[in-house]
């Protein structure tokens, strides 16, 4: 089915649209009374057309997996939020890598001196932008529009990052969508620009999450898949992060929303996500 989407400029590709499918997730959680959140943006960004069918669809799949999925996306931004708002109280340099429409520049109380810079797909940046171009951010805001699979270090070093003072990190909802080669080279990338005491925050999905995904060429977001770890720790451990890694429905990651008994961890080729924080401690 085609999702024509009223605002101008529109989505057109097929991975841009996964950003519309995570706004429509979280306009719908906005709705709750109960919410993790408030998106007051998220509505706006994915447009009636994404919403109702993200409804539809929940109110045909009452099955407790595909409930799980649009509580992921609750507990992911809330966990991910509150890992944010706690390092920028001591590090104002901020970048989302493939930042999609996340609207944390306009909802969060950033202290006014932060510095926020935002890099993704030129299609991204721009809809986003246009259809927020009333919306005061809450800092200090930079877009760049770019490929991450191409160099773009020096993009943001034009747009006033500086290498030298820590940073935080913001990698949500964009390392499956690279494969292992261009995985590594971003978290190289990452760590030549983050001196000792940077932080990062990201997520990421296990081997066998990743192939079932994969290989199913309708699913509208895993299908885009093309890399999953299971050792998190060691991937990040590889580039000088000493990082803490939970899956969502931990006690630390669940919110009373998102309650399903984990397999231990010690138990290989199970489907899993992973939350991912950490600081730099080697340069």
């Amino acid at each position: 089915m085609e999702v024509q989407f009223s605002k101008s400029p529109t989505i057109q590709s097929d991975v841009c649209r996964t950003a519309v499918v995570m706004a429509a997730k979280r306009a719908i959680e906005t709705e709750r009374p109960d919410r993790l959140f408030d998106d007051p943006f998220a509505a706006q960004l994915a447009g009636d057309a994404a919403i109702n069918l993200q409804k539809e669809w929940l109110s045909k799949t009452q099955d407790s997996a595909s409930q799980l999925k649009v509580q992921f996306v609750a507990v992911r931004t809330k966990y991910f939020d509150d890992f944010i708002m706690e390092v920028v109280s001591k590090i104002h340099q901020v970048v989302f890598l493939g930042a999609g429409l996340d609207t944390r520049a306009y909802r969060l109380s950033f202290p006014p001196e932060t510095q926020l810079y935002e890099i993704d797909l030129p299609e991204i940046i721009d809809y986003k932008r246009e259809i927020l171009k009333e919306i005061p951010p809450k800092c200090r805001h930079h877009t760049i529009a770019t490929d991450l699979k191409q160099p773009w270090s020096h993009l943001l070093l034009q747009h006033g990052y500086q290498s030298n003072i820590p940073t935080v990190w913001l990698l949500e909802g964009l390392l499956m969508y690279l494969d292992e080669t261009e995985v590594h080279q971003l978290l190289s990338t990452i760590s030549e620009l983050s001196p000792t005491g940077s932080y990062l925050g990201a997520d990421l999905v296990s081997v066998k999450s990743w192939q079932i995904g994969s290989q199913n060429s309708k699913a509208v977001i895993s299908g885009h898949w093309r890399f999953g770890t299971d050792e998190p720790e060691e991937l990040f451990a590889t580039y000088g992060w000493e990082t803490s890694v939970i899956q969502p429905g931990d006690l630390r990651a669940n919110y009373g929303r998102y309650t399903v008994e984990l397999a231990p961890r010690e138990i290989p080729g199970k489907r899993r996500s992973y939350l991912v924080v950490g600081e730099k401690k080697e340069n």
